[in-house]
């Protein structure tokens, strides 16, 4: 059998493209945050992960052009040998001391921050025991761990104290999403939390759909006042922080024997100085405009109550990551392609991105949306959704 006979009998993505249906790697001409222009029509995008509107922010424009001009475009190296600027340090500090740890570590992808710590830190004989609807990264992670990884049911507390009673006196690390990712749900920290006392396990926290959003935009620690019983807090810079990389904050004698560990960031270039200043920039507007994350959450509110009004299923979300629930996959292709037509830009999700059954749309705001504009978007889902027999 040639190796790339299973290319060839993969059909499934060009029959969609042949059908009109292809919703995926769609190239936009030119985005303002919260609209988008594709092939000269201008769509509504309610498919970023842009929660605080500030790839647009002035001053974060600034901040990269102007690293840009000071440093070059990239630093052509790992930061073990030439790739470390005083920018990076700096960050790491801010960080730290904006989610509350003693020290903190960037890498160059959100990605690669999971597979570094993770595998890093779970050796031979130990576990990492992971939630079912944990990102990609984390699985992948576990994946490249030279440990044994276990799951337990989306936020099942009974079933997360099975596993973890069932893997015996050895080293644990219990990793969840503060945030999920496809359901807009939070992870219930404080039934985890006395799990993993109770078990001997240590709690990493992906807040990748966190940070900028929940505890006054420090996570999910804080917005459950438990931040010091997080042993490991990470998250990404490609969202909130309007730039690209990731990091993870803790113990400084954790973060430090990572740093020396994590393959992901022993090989690979580091961050480019205009994405550390973007980051540095977008936190400084985090801490000095708080008004914004108050705006996300009024828009927020006010979408998932008009999708419930109209009777759309929501599911259990609870933050600005708002899932439309359809179920059938060629119903939810449908109507990502209606809406688009209609010039409202989502992001469908079907299996093996989710569950059979569980197609969706996958909604999400920013703090510089209109309410012009979210009348609109609801407006467009009430007629496609009569349009469709979907409500």
């Amino acid at each position: 059998m040639d190796l790339f006979e299973k290319c060839r009998q993969f059909t499934r993505a060009r029959e969609a493209m042949d059908a009109g249906y292809y919703p995926y790697f769609i190239p936009l001409d030119h985005t303002e945050g919260t609209e988008v222009v594709i092939g000269g029509r201008r769509l509504i995008m309610i498919g970023s992960n842009n929660y605080l509107g500030l790839t647009t922010h002035p001053k974060v424009r600034q901040a990269a052009i102007d690293a840009v001009r000071q440093y070059g475009t990239s630093c052509t190296g790992s930061r073990f040998l030439n790739g470390n600027l005083a920018l990076h340090k700096e960050l790491e500090a801010r960080l730290a001391a904006f989610v509350g740890k003693e020290s903190a570590l960037v890498f160059s992808t959100g990605f690669q921050t999971n597979l570094g710590a993770i595998s890093a830190l779970v050796g031979r004989g130990e576990v990492v025991i992971t939630d079912r609807e944990d990102h990609a990264s984390i699985l992948d992670g576990c994946r490249l761990a030279y440990g044994e990884m276990k799951r337990f049911r989306h936020n099942d507390m009974a079933d997360l104290e099975r596993t973890l009673q069932a893997s015996g006196d050895v080293g644990k690390l219990v990793v969840v999403d503060g945030v999920f990712s496809m359901g807009g749900d939070i992870a219930p920290l404080p039934q985890i939390i006395p799990l993993c006392k109770k078990y001997g396990a240590r709690l990493m926290v992906d807040d990748a759909h966190s940070i900028g959003v929940l505890g006054g935009g420090r996570g999910t620690g804080v917005h459950f006042g438990m931040n010091d019983d997080v042993d490991l807090i990470m998250g990404t810079f490609s969202k909130s922080f309007a730039s690209l990389g990731g990091f993870l904050a803790g113990d400084a004698d954790v973060i430090h024997y990572i740093q020396h560990m994590a393959r992901s960031l022993i090989f690979s270039a580091s961050m480019p100085p205009s994405n550390v200043a973007a980051a540095l920039a977008a936190l400084d507007v985090m801490e000095s405009e708080p008004e914004r994350i108050e705006r996300l959450w009024a828009i927020t509110n006010k979408m998932r109550k008009g999708y419930q009004e109209l009777g759309y299923n929501t599911g259990a979300s609870e933050t600005p990551i708002i899932p439309i629930y359809i179920g059938d996959d060629m119903k939810t292709l449908l109507a990502w392609k209606a809406l688009f037509d209609a010039g409202v830009y989502t992001n469908p999700v079907i299996p093996p991105g989710v569950p059979e059954g569980h197609s969706l749309l996958r909604t999400s705001y920013m703090a510089t949306h209109t309410d012009e504009q979210m009348d609109r978007v609801l407006d467009t889902f009430e007629k496609v959704g009569r349009q469709l027999g979907l409500i």
